[in-house]
């Protein structure tokens, strides 16, 4: 078996993936085919391109996406570092300068020793070496049919949707207000509010407007987290005023009062000159984008910097495919990583693209598989999608799937929750030692 790692994609688990096996002095040969042939998701060159929101989610140890990127820095994660790096005020989250971002990562990673970087459409698996396939939700339709005569299994997928984005100076801060919500954080989202009767004006519009055909020989199928904001609305009319224009925790400072509904704006750059609209992933045609988002009071002199898009995302049958190392069952060269794993969103592809790499370098210096137990945010969530189970369906990091308290009974939500990241953190920095 060859010693140089084939990485095939340089996304969020890719890009993780070449810079811990490369730190560990092992050849990597990184594959991203974006300068040949770009998906309908992406727009740039950068590696690691965050192609829906900025935001990585919450950062603090009450929230398990806050406690697996804690575990990530622990793990000397490239990615959490440089989000680090590049973030932009978000309350509780992490939400980063998109282009800083994976501008920083590129540089990193092209002049990184021990990493070639290859720029052409990588189609076919090599048997004498081992290959890790981190292609992403949007895995190439040549690969995609490599890997399910690997696996004789049929394919999975679903369909992820962006949110548009738009520039600070045309939103109507007359009608806008900064705050966040319950007061948590320093006010850095925008909230453009509106009446019931605007509320129900926009509402009509959205479930008539015109959406984007699919491609016929597609069944459409929509993750519950990124479901676009016209298919909520289409169960009922309340829908929004529950999800996301809810108005809870906001109180308008004009009025004193709560509105009847609330878009959120959260800053999607450095500078503070974006904005993207929060929870309006949507698969509308770019004119309706316009037309109906234009009726929100504060936005309807607003840019459009860009528009909403949906796109089909395509992950394998993980719980019968791998093991907890991530490594193909039938084949053990070659090993998965990223949102093809069903570990949705960015984080969880940054966590398993980091495992993968570390279980290949401990494989090829002869070491133990690394591991982690559920205690873990990150060992919970590779449990989660290599144990076999009747239906599956892709899962972001949530405490929901963490081990429980043993011998404990914390009543408290909130108290309970740092209590396990306090279990997590100790145990893996005790595991990090066997490393």
């Amino acid at each position: 078996m060859k010693k140089e790692v084939i990485v095939v994609g340089a996304g969020l688990a890719g890009s993780e993936a070449a810079y811990q096996l490369a730190k560990r002095g092992i050849p990597v040969r990184l594959y991203e085919m974006k300068q040949q042939k770009k998906t309908e998701a992406h727009h740039y060159d950068y590696f690691a391109e965050l192609v829906c929101s900025n935001s990585l989610g919450g950062d603090h140890l009450g929230n398990a996406s806050g406690l697996m990127k804690e575990e990530l820095r622990l793990l000397d994660s490239l990615l959490v570092r440089v989000a680090d790096e590049t973030k932009v005020p978000a309350g509780q989250a992490l939400a980063v300068d998109r282009h800083g971002f994976s501008e920083k990562i590129t540089q990193i990673l092209r002049n990184m020793e021990n990493i070639t970087i290859v720029e052409e459409e990588f189609k076919e698996i090599p048997k004498d070496q081992y290959v890790l396939i981190a292609s992403g939700p949007l895995t190439s339709d040549a690969l995609f049919t490599e890997l399910l005569t690997l696996t004789g299994e049929e394919s999975l997928y679903f369909y992820d949707a962006a949110a548009p984005i738009v520039s600070l100076e045309s939103i109507d801060m007359t009608s806008a207000y900064f705050q966040s919500r319950y007061g948590k954080g320093e006010g850095e989202y925008i909230n453009c509010p509106m009446t019931r009767e605007e509320y129900e004006a926009f509402y009509t519009e959205l479930i008539r407007a015109e959406r984007a055909p699919l491609k016929k020989f597609e069944e459409e199928k929509l993750f519950d987290a990124c479901m676009p904001i016209e298919k909520i609305a289409m169960s009922g009319e309340k829908s929004l005023l529950f999800g996301p224009l809810k108005p809870k925790g906001l109180i308008n400072p004009k009025t004193d009062k709560m509105d009847h509904a609330v878009v959120q704006l959260r800053q999607d750059d450095k500078d503070g000159k974006l904005y993207n609209m929060v929870g309006f992933q949507t698969n509308l045609k770019w004119g309706e984008q316009k037309r109906v988002f234009s009726m929100i009071p504060a936005l309807r002199q607003a840019e459009f910097i860009r528009y909403g898009v949906m796109h089909r995302n395509t992950f394998i049958n993980s719980t019968k495919l791998l093991e907890k190392d991530l490594s193909l069952k039938t084949q053990n060269n070659l090993y998965f990583a990223g949102q093809i794993t069903g570990g949705e969103g960015y984080v969880a592809a940054m966590a398993t693209g980091c495992m993968a790499a570390i279980n290949i370098a401990n494989k090829l210096q002869g070491k133990e598989p690394f591991i982690l137990e559920d205690v873990t945010a990150i060992g919970a969530l590779i449990r989660y999608i290599t144990e076999e189970k009747k239906k599956f369906q892709p899962m972001g990091p949530n405490f929901g799937i963490i081990r429980s308290l043993e011998g404990k009974r914390i009543r408290d939500k909130k108290e309970r929750y740092l209590e396990m990241s306090r279990i997590a953190i100790e145990y893996l920095k005790n595991k990090i030692k066997m490393l």
